[in-house]
């Protein structure tokens, strides 16, 4: 999920990675691929010194436990093994490994917590007539609120698509911008959406790149801002829905939305992945994918592992059995008091 930031400091991190990934050649071994992996991982992913003081991450001690299971006599599956399990060590879910057989991943970020989202009950409130623009399914629902989901920022989004969908909803009492399960996609798409919220420049985060090899080679914080938009914004009150499932660029959103006046985040802790990635390759042609440049909220705090809601809220068994979603009920009962 590649993100779309400031074109000019993109670019930098860019040529700083491209500039140094893979300058020492090693074997297609077993060895020489482990090598090579545990090199690019040290010389430039960046949340070393962070995971070090959250849970105690030990990247040279993890080489010296690995380098032992990485020997000439073990095949390529068992080779992918060991490689993922030691990327697995980072707890990052834009680090992955790609071959022609599997995708290592680390999704324990959701895959150990509750969904807090169920189709079956968003039917309940969608029905069939919705309607469906840049990849956002939306109605009002019969308390006058409006309600959106949106399930990926890989969807495009069309400024006439977002100008209708206000008008449409221009005469509601507040509305519901549901997000859960949504991995992340194209960040523009994502500061596209938080400029139809946002009133004035607004100070949103901050930006660092790589620029040498050391775990503590980073540049100065940059500012990032997102700029009202031109067009028609929206000026109510709004509830954005999360549960753990909400990553990467959906992350960034929450992190933007945190921001704008008439906002409440409402739901589960997200799940994380403030890391733009980038990508290399190894001698045998196995592709590694892993967090470049970091990002950090307006307060300068780390939200690779998440950010909390302004209210926390489970989907609850009890509403569920009749029929309810938990979140959209308390976000309806919030945008009328």
């Amino acid at each position: 999920m590649f993100f779309c930031l400031k074109r000019v400091t993109l670019l930098l991190c860019l040529i700083t990675l491209c500039s140094c990934v893979n300058e020492e050649e090693f074997p297609d071994t077993p060895s020489g691929n482990f090598e090579a992996l545990w090199q690019i991982i040290d010389e430039h992913y960046c949340f070393f010194d962070y995971k070090q003081h959250e849970y105690g991450l030990d990247w040279q001690q993890l080489y010296n436990i690995y380098k032992v299971r990485a020997n000439s006599n073990i095949s390529d599956y068992q080779l992918f093994e060991v490689l993922t399990d030691m990327l697995s060590e980072l707890r990052d879910g834009h680090v992955n490994l790609s071959t022609t057989f599997d995708y290592g991943r680390y999704w324990k970020w959701h895959e150990d917590y509750p969904t807090n989202f169920s189709d079956t009950l968003q039917r309940r409130y969608l029905g069939t007539d919705y309607r469906i623009a840049s990849g956002m399914r939306y109605r009002l629902l019969d308390d006058n609120i409006g309600y959106i989901y949106y399930g990926s920022f890989s969807n495009p989004v069309g400024e006439s698509s977002l100008n209708e969908i206000i008008e449409h909803f221009m005469f509601c009492n507040g509305l519901i911008l549901d997000i859960r399960g949504n991995g992340g996609g194209d960040l523009t798409n994502a500061e596209k959406l938080a400029a139809r919220f946002c009133n004035e420049k607004t100070l949103v985060g901050y930006l660092q790149h790589k620029t040498g090899k050391g775990h503590n080679d980073f540049s100065e914080m940059e500012p990032q801002y997102i700029e009202p938009s031109s067009k028609l914004r929206w000026q109510k009150n709004v509830v954005v829905l999360t549960n753990r499932e909400v990553y990467s660029a959906a992350n960034e959103f929450v992190k933007y939305m945190k921001c704008m006046p008439y906002v409440k985040i409402v739901g589960d802790h997200t799940g994380g992945g403030a890391g733009m990635p980038f990508t290399s390759s190894l001698p045998n042609g196995w592709t590694v994918r892993f967090s470049a440049c970091p990002m950090y909220d307006r307060n300068r705090q780390q939200t690779e592992f998440g950010i909390d809601p302004d209210y926390f809220v489970s989907l609850s068994d009890d509403d569920y059995v009749k029929g309810k979603d938990s979140l959209i009920e308390f976000a309806r009962l919030l945008l009328v008091e």
